[in-house]
This record gives structure tokens, C-alpha cells and sequence, in this order.
């Protein structure tokens, strides 16, 4: 079979397009989704790109919580669809409430972009199990609002169940606390992490390697990742 991944557009997205490519190159058809619509055309899995959905009004992630599609992304993943946030889409999972704490204003109170190195905690989800527990990746970041920010006892329990999935390694680039760049739910079907693995699928394109610029592919296995599980558990 070939997996359907529905990738879907709010007002503000940016990075849209840039996850439907990820999608066709991990060998799925990606699926283009409204945020004003109640229908996901069927999709085995859904990811909220980057950007700045409703222009980041209130707080960034805010009203794409609320928006129509929303209520079709909640049913789905608490029936076990594989959801990927990622950097706007993890301020609206969280948001959502699909996935725990808050993102907040970098700490330097500065947008920034880099090429950001990450150790993968969590090989065990939707989206992570093509990475191996400890492997040390580079993806690129661009955030403004990129802290995450959780209570002492909500950041003991992320640790204690697992359930942190990247860490910043080498700089903390927003002031996330505890170095955390990723998170997952506990059945491991919904994950959101701050930087773009949709940035670094296709050589010539990614972050510098030690081969050659521009080289980089450290963010296909989010997405090859999917693909397996999708195609799992429809076996």
C-alpha cells in the first residue's frame, strides 16, 4: 500500500509544501488539507507544518487550535493516527492540549535560524523509529517562540515516562527548559518537536555534512518512520 499523509494548511503556514515534498520523497502521497474543513479525505497520518497560523494572534498556535479541522485531528489521534507538529504545528498540538506544557517567547527574545544538533530520547513513536535511542542529529530551527515550558512535575513526568523524544544538544538556541526540543503523547502516536526535519530530507538541500554542504538528510527518518508505522498496522 501506499500511505496517505494529509499535511494541512492554516492561514499563516509556510512550510506546507516543504512537508508535502518530505512526504513523496519517504514514498507517500501527500494530501493537501484545509483548516476550515471537517474532512481529512481519509489520511493515514497528518502533519501540522510550520509558519505562523492566524499570524500568531494571542499566543503563537492559538486559533489554529480552535480551527475546524481541529476537532478531526483530535478524533484521529485519540483513534491512533500517527500527528506530527512540527515547530507552529507543536505550539498547536500543544494548544490542542494534544500533547502537554507551552511554548513561549525565545528567551532572547530574538526569532532565530540555525542548524540546530538534537539527540533523539524517544526511537519508540510514530515518527521516531527509524532513529536509534541516543543518535546525535542536525535539522534545521527557526522559532521566535520556541521555549517549552511545562511545570516541575510535569517536566519529572515527561523525563520519568519517556515521553521527552529530542533534546538540544550543545546550545539550548530558546531557553527550553530541560533542553527539550520534542516531546510525544504516551501511546506514541503524537509527537511535536521545534526545528524542520522537512528541511533536511534531500541532498543539496540540508544542513553541511562533514561529505558535503548542503548535504544533510538527518530529518527523512521523521518521516520514513511514518510511513512504516502507517503500513503496520494496516497489515
Amino acid at each position: 500500500m501506499t500511505a496517505r499523509i494529509g499535511v494541512i494548511t492554516f492561514p499563516g503556514s509556510l512550510d506546507d509544501r516543504d512537508a508535502q515534498r518530505a512526504i513523496r520523497i519517504a514514498g507517500a502521497e501527500p494530501v493537501a488539507l484545509w483548516h476550515g474543513s471537517h474532512d481529512l479525505h481519509g489520511v493515514d497520518a497528518l502533519v501540522l507544518p510550520g509558519g505562523f497560523s492566524y499570524g500568531d494572534y494571542l499566543r503563537a498556535g492559538a486559533i489554529a487550535a480552535h480551527a475546524p479541522i481541529m476537532a478531526e485531528v483530535k478524533d484521529a489521534a485519540a483513534k491512533g493516527m500517527p500527528v506530527l507538529g512540527i515547530c507552529n504545528g507543536f505550539q498547536v498540538l500543544v494548544e490542542a492540549h494534544l500533547l502537554p506544557g507551552g511554548l513561549i517567547r525565545n528567551a532572547h527574545q530574538q526569532f532565530i535560524r540555525r542548524d540546530q544538533r538534537l539527540r533523539v530520547e524517544n526511537s519508540d513513536t510514530a515518527w521516531t523509529a527509524d532513529f536509534t535511542a541516543g543518535q546525535e542529529i542536525v535539522i534545521p530551527l527557526k522559532n521566535a517562540d520556541g521555549g517549552y515550558i511545562a511545570s516541575d512535575s510535569e517536566l519529572d513526568r515527561l523525563e520519568g515516562e519517556g515521553l521527552v523524544a529530542f533534546r538540544y544538544v550543545g546550545v539550548n538556541p530558546n531557553g527550553s527548559l530541560r533542553d527539550i526540543a520534542g516531546i510525544t503523547n504516551e501511546r506514541g502516536n503524537v509527537v511535536g518537536v521545534m526545528p524542520h526535519p522537512e528541511h533536511a530530507v534531500e541532498p543539496g538541500f540540508g544542513p553541511d555534512t562533514d561529505a558535503a554542504m548542503r548535504s544533510g538528510e538527518d530529518g527523512l527518518p521523521f518521516f520514513t518512520s511514518a510511513v512504516a508505522a502507517v503500513v503496520a498496522q494496516a497489515a
